[in-house]
């Protein structure tokens, strides 16, 4: 275990981009992959590198997110290592709330004050890569940096999205621009890759030595990482840019969570689940094993608990403790289980007019996310066929052209969407 350093887990803020899905959660507890969540992520990266010593900053609808920490993660007794929740908290000097991710730190260093702490590794929570942060934190103490960006490798057509950097041929960071319009603002930060022209963007991780990152936050009140806190830093601390070339996204929108969620049904799929040297760490449930009666599955994941009657499965994602009807048709759709099995008892109650929670025989359900605990009748069909990209009613929404069904929501028998 690596002992100097502490990890500081983003939880983000309202999550409004991920709206519905941080309807009653926050943004690190969304349901990931059919049994994981966004937080499980960050945390396996931190614990495969030898990193055990983690707080996570949140402070919107944070009780599912505490729920599944401290049900998920507990050392044994003499590991010192930890994994706790900070939320925002009112004090007798500070009536205000995180207003931004280096605001929150800002805010709760208070709680870093360890001595044995030199580093602190900042990360997100909303975002997918495997990535062994132990050869980061040795880029970071072998060039003597006070600040280390992580970087990944971009299309000149994707710079509109990220912070971009500029490096000498030590890494050393010279510039950096936020965002940037055009591509002739920061055409003379292009590196060549595999003889195509490539640019450095931030991916938003940073290792900061405890005592640069005190001195950063303290003598402003700017409350963001990228757009403020580096660039600030980049005129007076030695600040360097650590390349890291393997998969990584941002996950933070509707669109980009659909999407990448589902390259892992492909065959050839960006993140590999199945690797025993870096596991993807959980909740355990003793749940029994996936069930199917006649059903075709096709690249599919299908989560503990589940019950496929015959019905057909195609690229798609079913979460735990699902329940799929006969004739039931699923593609290219997230269905995120539910947190409870109903009886045989309530299952018979449909007859007399209530719909148990899964998928009901005889419905379609195409390019959709349904939320935990949905509630879907026979004969319904979710498809948005006439492309409707964004709408919003009391059971449902549109977003990006992807419908999106509540936690908890009901959706009628025959209901056509």
């Amino acid at each position: 275990m690596v002992n100097d350093v502490l990890c500081v887990i983003l939880g983000g803020g309202r999550g409004t981009r991920l709206y519905p899905l941080t309807k009653d959660r926050a943004k690190p507890a969304v349901p990931l992959f059919g049994k994981y969540r966004l937080i499980d992520i960050p945390i396996s990266n931190c614990l495969n590198s030898g990193l055990n010593k983690i707080k996570i900053l949140t402070q919107f609808n944070s009780e599912s997110l505490n729920k599944h920490i401290s049900r998920t993660y507990k050392f044994e007794a003499f590991s010192h290592g930890f994994i706790e929740v900070i939320a925002a908290d009112q004090t007798m000097d500070r009536t205000d709330w995180f207003e931004g991710p280096a605001d929150a730190v800002r805010k709760t260093l208070k709680h870093f004050n360890n001595p044995k702490i030199k580093y602190v590794c900042i990360l997100s929570g909303d975002q997918l890569y495997k990535m062994d942060l132990r050869a980061f934190y040795d880029f970071h103490v072998q060039r003597e940096a006070q600040v280390s960006v992580a970087c990944n490798l971009i299309d000149p057509g994707e710079i509109s999205s990220y912070g971009i950097m500029g490096t000498d041929e030590a890494s050393k960071v010279g510039e950096f621009v936020e965002k940037p319009s055009q591509e002739d603002l920061v055409r003379h930060l292009r590196v060549m890759r595999g003889g195509r022209p490539k640019y450095l963007c931030s991916m938003g991780i940073y290792f900061f030595d405890k005592e640069a990152l005190h001195e950063l936050l303290s003598r402003s009140n700017k409350a963001d990482f990228g757009k403020e806190i580096i660039p600030e830093a980049i005129t007076d601390k030695a600040v360097y840019a650590y390349e890291f070339d393997g998969y990584w996204r941002d996950i933070g929108t509707i669109k980009s969570f659909y999407t990448e969620n589902l390259l892992l049904t492909r065959e050839d799929a960006p993140l590999d689940l199945f690797d025993e040297e870096w596991q993807l760490y959980t909740r355990s449930r003793s749940l029994p094993p996936a069930k199917y009666a006649a059903a075709q599955i096709e690249n599919s994941i299908v989560a503990d608990g589940s019950i496929v009657g015959e019905a057909a499965v195609r690229n798609s994602i079913i979460g735990l403790r699902s329940r799929i009807g006969k004739n039931a048709v699923i593609e290219d759709s997230i269905i995120m289980g539910a947190d409870y099995y109903e009886t045989a008892e309530e299952i018979r109650q449909q007859r007399r007019g209530t719909i148990p929670i899964g998928i009901g025989e005889d419905s379609v359900v195409r390019h959709a996310i349904l939320d935990k605990n949905a509630r879907v009748g026979r004969h319904v069909r979710i498809a948005n066929e006439a492309g409707v990209q964004e709408h919003a009613t009391p059971q449902y929404m549109i977003r990006d052209g992807i419908v999106i069904v509540y936690k908890n929501a009901t959706i009628p028998d025959g209901t056509v969407i």
